[in-house]
């Protein structure tokens, strides 16, 4: 498995690419973390702290799939750099003016959010170009995709923290923004980004979204957004009485590293059958992870228990970018994959929202309740919708990139019968 993501690594522009992507969704990623510490920093309560993480995350998801639908129409410089600046500047900007005047603490938030540049959907745009048009390699840097993305949800957390910790979340706030400007500049001055042309789309308002397995999917991961989200409230109340910040910290980073190990297992084998089905698992069980969590134990077996609730996330991750890739209409795959980050961010966003009064109702316990609910409506919402979710795909559709020179290949495509996400070889 390592050597198969080895191998995808060693394709030109790949690694510099997953890099760049990363680095400059760092502030993304850990947008609700530094953000709630901040708030509590400046002697903000619970509440606020949730309910600007919310704003963030609303901001954000309005944002995505706009920016996305700007990306499939006049590629990735014009849009991606720019939006990256200007979200920076709302960040600085909170980070400068603090709590004091919330009217400008929620626009500044609002700022930030709403111009986060769509380099997640931009990168899986990216891969089929990049990697020749190979079905099979294409699904394996899907796979390559969630694991990497664990390895940021475990270092970011750790990241935030120690920044806060060595100088002030205030500084951590600035610093991460940088590397984020940082990052999506690496990315677009590349060759496949500058490059880059959707597939000729077909002129209809609702774009991705006349997708009904699209829809089904995307409905899914609002639940299982608004389970991390208010994890990350909870988490925090609970680090509160157990040990402060490090505490937070090891939690956070151990959802991410459980969500590695996860990924990793996963793509160390091609898996057979419809992955629409195998999905519906994968929620199922990463819906189980998240009871034990209402235990509460100490900070330890805490810590173990937070690396269990994260181990279906990044094979779930990697299963829906495949369900996506098979449900987006031709032309739309920035604006589809844009959806989903939107749609788990509005989840996320609700349950940060919704743990926030949950804590200081009911301890940390409510607020871990509210993630095992999450988890249990993501799992309705698939159970639901398997008719919708498989009778979409087989419609022959090629996920487009443009290859240097113009040429329009095929890639991670829809086709009929099984599709697989493979470590490579």
């Amino acid at each position: 498995m390592a050597a198969g993501y080895a191998e995808l690594l060693r394709t030109r522009h790949a690694a510099r690419l997953l890099t760049g992507t990363l680095v400059g969704r760092l502030p993304n990623a850990v947008a609700s973390i530094a953000i709630v510490l901040f708030v509590r920093a400046e002697g903000g309560s619970y509440s606020l702290a949730g309910a600007l993480a919310a704003v963030y995350g609303v901001s954000n998801a309005v944002g995505q799939p706009l920016l996305g639908r700007l990306v499939d129409l006049y590629g990735q410089p014009r849009v991606q750099l720019p939006a990256a600046v200007v979200s920076a500047l709302g960040m600085v900007w909170l980070a400068l003016t603090g709590i004091g005047s919330l009217g400008w603490a929620y626009a500044a938030v609002v700022v930030a959010g709403l111009f986060t540049p769509p380099l997640e959907g931009g990168l899986r745009a990216l891969w089929p170009s990049v990697l020749g048009g190979r079905q099979e390699r294409v699904h394996a840097a899907y796979a390559m995709d969630a694991v990497a993305q664990e390895i940021m949800f475990t270092v970011g957390p750790l990241l935030v923290t120690v920044l806060a910790s060595l100088w002030n979340p205030t500084a951590s706030l600035l610093v991460l923004n940088v590397l984020g400007v940082l990052g999506a500049l690496s990315v677009v001055v590349s060759e496949p980004s500058r490059r880059w042309r959707s597939e000729p789309r077909e002129a209809h308002w609702l774009g991705a979204l006349r997708s009904g397995g699209l829809l089904a999917l995307l409905g899914s991961f609002f639940f299982v957004g608004s389970a991390l989200g208010s994890i990350t409230v909870a988490g925090l109340a609970y680090a509160d009485g157990h040990g402060g910040d490090a505490v937070y910290g090891w939690l956070m980073a151990a959802l991410g590293l459980g969500a590695l190990a996860g990924g990793v297992s996963y793509g160390a084998r091609t898996w057979a059958g419809v992955p629409e089905r195998r999905l519906t698992v994968l929620v199922g069980l990463l819906a189980v992870g998240y009871v034990p969590l209402l235990l509460v134990p100490g900070p330890w077996a805490m810590t173990a228990l937070a690396a269990l609730a994260g181990v279906f996330l990044a094979p779930a991750l990697a299963c829906a970018f495949i369900v996506v890739d098979r449900h987006a209409p031709t032309g739309t795959v920035t604006e589809a994959f844009s959806w989903l980050v939107t749609f788990f961010g509005v989840g996320a966003a609700m349950g940060t929202a919704m743990a926030g009064p949950a804590v200081e109702l009911g301890g940390s316990r409510a607020g871990f309740g509210v993630a095992v609910a999450g988890g249990v409506l993501a799992l309705l919402v698939l159970t639901a919708t398997q008719r919708v979710l498989l009778a979409g795909p087989g419609r022959g559709r090629t996920v487009a990139g443009s290859v240097p020179g113009g040429q329009s290949e095929g890639a991670a495509g829809v086709s009929p019968g099984p599709a697989a996400a493979s470590s490579g070889k």
